[in-house]
């Protein structure tokens, strides 16, 4: 097709530009959209003079191109971050869920979903590239980077000085009215001051000013600022946050995980368009006052080592939970109750106080038939580090009579630690029968263990537990007598046996 040589004559030659205009007009086989893609190229070349500016406009044809605005400002988000910065996919798509660019939906995984097609397209048109040493990870090419803050520079407003070394706030003259997002992300400003920032803030919808050694920040540095939605202070040495915060009503998202001096934070009650509380890792010894208001919470990150407690009746009241997250230690422990009525829940990391309320909580689920697309659920204290998806882990558990323990169909690792009274996972897992997606079962220090399974436990017409099965690692089980053979492992990939005690002989 001559008009095909054309477009990739106009893109004189540039290893960049021919790729990403080619990943924009890949399955296009219109001769007249190929013949309109050239006007346009020429059209925008001809305006400018200079190579950059030339560059510039070649990649913004790609940016223009894509067909939805959200995703647009998917794209434009990126360049919040800093140049030649990686980052994780997972975190990038949450905060567009933060920023309203993915709608709503009915669970938040469709929501993530929806992400990574976006990520994909984005990809895929060469806007975004995936970093070599992780598949979990992507950056803007430097280029499309300046492409990207070129755009931004007219409308949408941005102000965008990540990772610049900046000890101080930008100039007043600087913060300019019709400002949206502010990024000043990875510097090293440690106090903020009122007298920086003029009064002209009421665009301001995202603040961005995590990884900086923040101590201090003014009392009344958000007062003016009465559409900010998204305030990121993530991993800063802030201890408390001001006042003006209790003010910010259109606030969604607050973000002060790794905030490791955060002990106080003002009365939340008047925001109670807040989505998106985490608090994760900072030293907070109680829940903030006012979080029953926020009926609006989608996720909530307690995972916060100093925490004392979860008053009685606060979970329910939070109907809206997609998401949450608790301490693994043995200071906070959750009755079934709490948990139950979050009908939202998809997302739940916790610790209950005993078997039982495990049970009753395992026994929900499956009476509702909701399935929670990832969960660590605990009894007693966490003995080691987790890596799957849906995890049951249970350590120190104390004598429970008659009652067995109960576990979701989909458990993907079971843990069991420091369990003396059990004697086989057939007999003491009322459950274990149906589980369907088993990968993992770490077994030890059970000195009642005698054999993992019975071997009359498996019929010949049965679906077995085992047969996803990948690792199996056996440990300090001094009475382990019996173990079942590999070849009734199913499909099996891999299977690792460590038994650090002698069989008895």
């Amino acid at each position: 097709m001559p008009t095909l040589r054309l477009v990739v004559k106009e893109c004189a030659g540039l290893p960049l530009t021919t790729v990403v205009i080619a990943g924009t007009l890949k399955g296009e086989d219109d001769p007249r959209i190929w013949k309109n893609a050239l006007k346009d190229l020429k059209e925008r070349i001809g305006k400018v003079e200079g190579v950059e500016a030339e560059v510039t406009e070649r990649l913004k044809f790609s940016f223009n191109h894509l067909k939805d605005e959200k995703m647009k400002h998917c794209f434009l988000h990126c360049a919040l971050y800093p140049e030649d910065y990686s980052i994780w996919k997972d975190e990038l798509i949450e905060s567009w869920i933060d920023e309203g660019f993915i709608d709503e939906m009915d669970t938040r995984q469709e929501m993530k979903d929806k992400g990574h097609a976006i990520l994909k397209k984005l990809e895929d048109n060469s806007l975004l590239e995936n970093v070599s040493y992780s598949d979990h990870k992507v950056k803007m090419h430097d280029a499309v980077r300046d492409m990207a803050l070129s755009v931004t520079s007219m409308n949408p407003r941005y102000m965008i000085q990540a990772g610049f070394q900046l000890e101080k706030l930008p100039k007043e003259e600087e913060w300019t009215v019709d400002i949206e997002k502010v990024s000043l992300m990875d510097n090293s400003i440690s106090e903020i001051s009122i007298d920086i920032v003029p009064l002209k803030c009421q665009w301001l919808t995202t603040l961005l000013l995590q990884d900086n050694p923040v101590k201090k920040i003014s009392d009344s540095f958000f007062a003016n600022m009465p559409c900010l939605s998204v305030l990121n202070l993530s991993s800063t040495k802030i201890k408390c946050l001001p006042n003006s915060i209790s003010e910010l009503k259109n606030l969604t998202a607050l973000l002060l995980c790794g905030c490791e001096e955060l002990s106080q934070l003002p009365s939340l009650s008047k925001l109670q368009g807040l989505k998106k509380l985490d608090l994760s890792y900072t030293i907070i010894e109680e829940v903030p006052e006012g979080m029953d208001m926020l009926i609006n919470l989608r996720y909530l990150d307690l995972n916060v080592r100093t925490l004392k407690d979860v008053p009685t009746g606060l979970l329910p009241k939070l109907f809206c939970l997609e998401h949450f997250k608790l301490y693994r230690g043995k200071k906070i422990s959750l009755k079934a109750e709490e948990v139950m009525p979050l009908e939202k829940l998809e997302f739940f990391y916790g610790r209950f106080e005993d078997l039982h309320e495990l049970n009753k909580f395992v026994s929900s689920i499956q009476q509702c038939k909701k399935s929670l697309a990832k969960y660590l659920l605990q009894v007693g204290p966490s003995p080691c580090m987790y890596e799957g998806d849906k995890i049951i882990s249970i350590n120190e558990l104390e004598y429970c009579g008659d009652e067995l323990i109960m576990l979701p169909a989909d458990i993907q690792e079971l843990h069991i630690c420091n369990c003396h009274n059990l004697r086989s996972l057939s007999e003491d897992i009322s459950s274990f029968k149906n589980v369907m997606d088993l990968r993992a079962s770490i077994i030890m220090d059970c000195q009642g263990i005698e054999c993992v399974v019975s071997l009359s436990f498996f019929s010949s017409s049965c679906t077995h537990p085992f047969q996803s099965l990948e690792l199996l690692s056996l440990s300090r089980l001094p009475k382990l007598s019996e173990l079942i053979k590999v070849e009734e492992y199913g499909s099996a990939t891999t299977t690792i046996l460590t038994v650090c005690h002698f069989f008895p002989s």
